[in-house]
């Protein structure tokens, strides 16, 4: 982002218009590989997850989705209420490629057209579909396709998306500062970060007050919080829900967690379990949208939250898999351009270690309900 801010004072027009052209290029192969990474993350899990049918993967699941709506509204409900104070609405305009010198100044040199094989929606009923076909059948080559599948998106993201981002980031920024919106952008910025952090906090306090009813050993929410510090800071360096799953799976047994339920719950929830990445997710969104001037209500807002909560579940193994899981929900139901979408994945990029590490302290909380719901007996 810096980068990009400096280079726009220096480099002419000519060199902006090659980083414009590999920008336009870019955001074509984007919208072509978001419907297959929405069908490599979804398919697979939800066959992985209906294959362990059984009370407990159930309710464990109903769980960890109803934690991820309760954070997404939350995070909805706070961020209506308090960006508006911070943010002047419609102050950026419009983030496309409009500058001071004229649309056409900053046009690509060329762009190469990707169209989507299926839409984002169809991408979702394929893979219920598919997933849920597969959770049925016993030792089904076509899952064994659907995982590899999974890996070669998880693959493209690692080796070509994630390393080609902050190229494309810093394109992004270079056409704002050209354009003279930088500053706006910049400061929002850093009042939603705040923000943000803040409900993250929140919300494990929230978590954890709900399972200190259900817990077998302490009853303080603030000790148990305490006790899952390592696998937060642990999360905060790998950036992965699943890297932490060993310091996660400790500490939840600290709780007093049972072995057996920690060793179901755990890795469960690192797939399924999203609230602080639908949380930041949500936050940004509602920023974005109040900067553009573009109208938004709660009902709009829930429907998306809910819709993500599904389409960004197995993201976490990903750094930055939720963001992109996410970009085709962003642009059909919140009608995000291409520069939103590039200035949501800066933010979430940028704070992406405490979504993660909210995310895997919360997976505590969860297995400590789970816990007391399904007694030694019962299991």
């Amino acid at each position: 982002m810096l980068l990009g801010i400096g280079a726009a004072y220096v480099l002419p027009l000519w060199g902006i218009r090659v980083f414009e052209t590999f920008n336009a290029i870019f955001s074509q192969f984007l919208g072509f590989i978001i419907p297959l990474i929405i069908f490599g993350f979804v398919a697979p899990a939800i066959a992985d997850v209906g294959r362990g049918a059984g009370k407990m993967l159930v309710v464990t699941a109903l769980i960890a989705y109803a934690a991820t709506i309760l954070a997404g509204t939350v995070s909805f409900l706070v961020s209506d209420a308090v960006f508006p104070s911070l943010i002047t609405a419609g102050s950026a305009g419009a983030l496309d490629n409009e500058n001071v010198v004229g649309s056409a100044a900053l046009a690509p040199y060329f762009t190469i057209e990707m169209p989507p094989l299926m839409s984002v929606m169809g991408a979702l009923i394929l893979s219920f579909i598919l997933g849920i076909g597969c959770s049925r059948m016993t030792e089904s080559p076509l899952k064994r396709v659907l995982d590899d599948f999974g890996k070669v998106v998880a693959a493209v993201i690692n080796g070509v998306v994630i390393p080609l981002l902050p190229v494309y980031i810093f394109g992004i920024f270079m056409n704002m500062t050209f354009s003279g919106k930088v500053a706006t952008v910049l400061l929002t910025f850093s009042q939603i970060i705040l923000v943000i952090f803040a409900l993250h906090i929140g919300i494990l306090l929230l978590q954890f007050t709900i399972a200190s009813f259900f817990s077998t050993g302490s009853r303080n929410p603030l000790k148990l919080l305490w006790t899952m510090l390592p696998a937060y800071f642990t999360a905060l360096g790998t950036q992965s829900s699943a890297a932490t799953i060993p310091v996660t799976l400790r500490q939840t047994k600290a709780l007093g967690v049972r072995d057996s339920v920690a060793g179901f719950t755990v890795p469960l929830c690192a797939t399924i379990h999203m609230s602080g990445s639908t949380l930041k997710i949500v936050a940004c969104a509602v920023a974005l949208m109040i900067l553009n001037g573009l109208p938004f209500d709660f009902p709009m807002f829930f429907g998306f939250i809910c819709m993500l909560g599904i389409t960004i579940i197995a993201a976490p193994g990903i750094p930055g898999g939720a963001i992109m899981a996410s970009l085709g929900l962003l642009t059909s139901m919140l009608g995000f351009s291409d520069a939103d979408c590039a200035l949501m994945i800066a933010l979430y990029i940028a704070m992406d270690s405490f979504g993660t590490a909210c995310n895997v302290t919360g997976d505590g909380a969860l297995s400590v309900i789970i816990n007391r719901i399904f007694p030694a007996k019962s299991e």
